[in-house]
């Protein structure tokens, strides 16, 4: 037993750094979104559209051939049910 129990007290402290250090890394996650919060409502009190800023930063993490593949099936869609 007292094998056991050495083993989990090393996993036990190696356990608790990982948390530790996955709550701190939460934290700064939290601090970041609040920050991109921030962002976003001085883009909306300057007058952008969030929605469309949002729709652009989406845009600009892609490839241009995954947007034009994408344009190309929204398209496709809104032919097929009419719309222009």
């Amino acid at each position: 037993m007292a094998d056991n129990t050495e083993n989990i007290g090393i996993t036990g402290g190696m356990l608790r750094a990982f948390i530790e250090r996955i709550e701190r890394l939460e934290e700064e996650k939290k601090a970041i979104a609040d920050d991109i919060k921030e962002v976003f409502a001085e883009l909306k009190g300057t007058g952008f559209d969030v929605k469309a800023v949002r729709t652009v930063i989406r845009l600009r993490k892609k490839e241009a051939h995954e947007r034009q593949e994408e344009e190309a099936m929204i398209q496709l869609y809104m032919d097929a049910l009419g719309m222009e």
